[in-house]
């Protein structure tokens, strides 16, 4: 037989189950399109060019990874709805006198025609949807729009490359399965039903417990880094006990439902509970998978929805002031001189100065414990794991500075501080605080809420603020943190900050030049400049736009791709299922159950089944809303509100998106299952 005979076969094989292929290559196109667009955006000059747009291409680099991982995995797995619906027309072909090297053949150029459509389509809608990718990253960056096309041959070789060997798995896997099947199987394949599993009360129950663990985790961590620790571990945690769940827990239920007559014996209850009892360890992987991937979801596209709204508030947050200094010395005339040369490069602008904030402090960090703070923990023996919830961010602030900043007029013995802790759950609760060797302190009164915003933003973990009488006290602070941290210690700093009745572009210009200025290194001893630290609210905001902005761009694509593969995966349980169900109920209405009653059946098993997934989704999003909470405030983002309603409004248009994709694919399901019972 010639080449072209196995590709006409092959095409036609592919023409007769479109219902079936033409879902797999539009899921093969997007994908193949998507890893293009964010390969091309990852390399684009025009992004390079503008502000802040490298930094959206460090954030789409990590989505390069994450489509091509899930796009090998999802692929391979709606794969075997193909095969398996396929068998029928293989054992057919073998009986007619086939071998198994023709039926290769076939198979072969199946294959070679699904790639080279997919590759190829999924490139070129690529090349034409990247330009858009890059006008909406501009537009979110506020860039200058630029309407020159670009093609990244780079991006092209990637890309052919990865979906190859794709492929190419795919290939060895369908060719795998046909050599090991027999002919007489395979034509028989669509009489052949699943055993019903036994209901398996270890796997269920280890399913409840890894879940009550993990929502158990999700729930009581309060330390931010703590939380991003034990993330990922959670996330497994959820992710095994949703498939054990969903396979072995969905049986057990099932079997414990057919023990209570009242329920199992009506008419819809029994055949549809049995129904879906007889194949549910299949059943239940899909539905897992649904769950899980609707989880990702909504907890990715409320999580970047999130920072991408709240980013103005964020970088007010962080930068509490347009132009700020932290200068570290102890000498008051260099501190002196510094401000006096940002002061004249404002006035050189025409430029009048806003809200001025000044304050000397010490920031170092500490381990807590109880009522002491120890600075020697990274060389203790008894250190673990756990003690990283009691790492803190040491601020020490004199009382003189706090009054200015708050407008008191706060008094403090020799030996007494003032303690808050913005960030804890509850206020510092002991009488005395000992800080690193043995100094002891008295607490002479808790503040509840007290922050430096600029600074505690930046920080990682929990803030202690310590109050005390004068700068002696700040200094043997410092003393006492600089004998463990020696070359590493930290830095007695005098912070300078306002803000500037000018725009944007003038706030920028301004501090390049005290930037310039300071280069000079005409103040204090030589290299003082390099103990300056300058930051602008402005200069610093294309950096917030990149980062967050990337982010947003890529949640929403890795959201697409992932309600893309939920979608299909809905769609192909509908059609498998209908065929499986099609003989099923045409049996029951010979012996004796009605149309409506077939109906009826099959409504209730549709909606038990498919909306299952969206109520464990919602389930899981609310639980891990807590930790989802702490790591967002690591990024700087502490508006709580906001994630509520932002999560709470992402739930219900999924939902509602979720519904209309029911609805569409049911059609499929109930076309399939009532065609022989429009004909009886």
């Amino acid at each position: 037989m010639s080449g072209t005979f196995y590709f006409k076969l092959a095409a036609t094989g592919i023409s007769k189950n479109r219902k079936m292929y033409f879902p797999y290559l539009l899921t093969c196109v997007c994908m193949v399109m998507m890893y293009y667009i964010i390969s091309f955006l990852c390399r684009s000059s025009t992004l390079r060019e503008m502000h802040g747009g490298d930094t959206v291409q460090q954030m789409l680099s990590l989505g390069v990874n994450v489509i091509a991982v899930f796009s090998l995995i999802f692929l391979y797995y709606t794969n075997s709805f193909l095969i398996r619906r396929r068998q029928r027309e293989f054992g057919l072909y073998h009986i007619l006198g086939m071998g198994k090297r023709n039926l290769v053949k076939i198979m072969i150029c199946e294959n070679l025609l699904t790639a080279a459509v997919s590759i190829a389509g999924g490139l070129v809608l690529g090349v034409l949807f990247s330009k858009l990718g890059e006008l909406v990253i501009t537009r979110l960056l506020g860039a200058d729009i630029n309407f020159d096309m670009e093609i990244d041959p780079r991006a092209i070789v990637t890309t052919v490359l990865l979906f190859v060997v794709i492929f190419a798995l795919i290939m060895v896997r369908m060719l795998v399965f046909l050599w090991r099947s027999r002919p007489v199987e395979m034509l028989r394949s669509d009489k052949v039903g699943e055993k019903p599993p036994k209901g398996n009360w270890f796997f269920a129950l280890a399913g409840i417990v890894l879940l009550g663990a993990a929502y158990y985790l999700a729930v009581t961590i309060e330390d931010p880094i703590t939380a991003l620790m034990w993330f990922f571990i959670a996330v497994i945690m959820v992710i095994a006990a949703t498939y054990l769940l969903f396979i072995a827990g969905s049986v057990t239920f099932g079997r414990l439902l057919q023990k209570n007559k009242r329920y199992y014996y009506r008419t819809n209850h029994f055949v549809s509970l049995s129904s879906m009892i007889y194949r549910m360890k299949r059943n239940g992987a899909g539905l897992a998978s649904i769950c899980i991937l609707s989880t990702m979801v909504l907890v990715m596209v409320s999580g970047v929805m999130c920072l991408w709204i709240g980013m103005e508030d964020m970088l007010h947050v962080r930068y509490p002031r347009e132009i700020t200094a932290e200068i570290y010395t102890e000498d008051e005339k260099e501190a002196a001189q510094v401000k006096a040369v940002m002061d004249q490069v404002v006035e050189e602008h025409g430029a009048g100065k806003e809200n001025i904030i000044e304050y000397t402090m010490l920031q170092t960090s500490g381990v807590q414990r109880k009522d002491q703070i120890l600075f020697d923990f990274m060389s203790m023996n008894e250190f673990s794991i756990e003690d990283t919830s009691s790492l803190r961010a040491i601020h020490v602030i004199t009382i003189d500075d706090y009054n200015r900043l708050k407008g008191t007029n706060e008094t403090l013995e020799k030996d007494e501080v003032m303690i808050s802790m913005p960030k804890n759950e509850e206020p510092y609760s002991f009488d005395t605080i000992t800080i690193g060797d043995g100094s002891v302190w008295t607490v002479k009164s808790t503040i509840d809420k007290f922050n430096l915003y600029g600074t505690d933003a930046a920080s990682i973990v929990p803030s202690i603020y310590i109050f005390v009488p004068d700068k002696d006290a700040l200094k043997e602070i410092y003393e006492a943190q600089a004998k463990y941290y020696q070359n590493a210690s930290s830095e007695i700093e005098q912070y300078y900050g306002f803000d500037l009745d000018c725009p944007s572009e003038e706030q920028i210009a301004i501090l390049e030049e005290i930037f310039d200025r300071f280069a000079q290194d005409q103040i204090g001893d030589e290299g003082f400049s390099q103990r300056i630290s300058l930051e602008g609210r402005e200069m610093e905001r294309a950096y917030f736009l990149g980062m967050y902005g990337g982010l947003f761009f890529l949640g929403i694509i890795l959201g697409l791709v992932f309600i893309a593969g939920m979608v299909i995966i809905i769609y192909y349980k509908q059609i498998s299922e209908g065929y499986e169900d099609q003989e099923r109920f045409d049996i029951l209405m010979k012996i004796g159950m009605t149309r409506k009653e077939v109906r009826k059946s099959v409504n209730s098993q549709v909606l038990t089944v498919f909306f299952l997934p969206l109520i464990v989704a919602g389930l899981h999003t609310g639980f891990a809303f807590p930790i989802i909470r702490r790591i967002l405030n690591l990024m700087g983002f502490v508006n709580t509100t906001l994630l509520i309603w932002v999560t709470v409004a992402c739930y219900l248009v999924f939902a509602l998106f979720y519904i209309i994709i029911y609805l569409l694919t049911s059609k499929s399901y109930l076309t399939i299952v009532g065609g022989k019972m429009e004909k009886r």
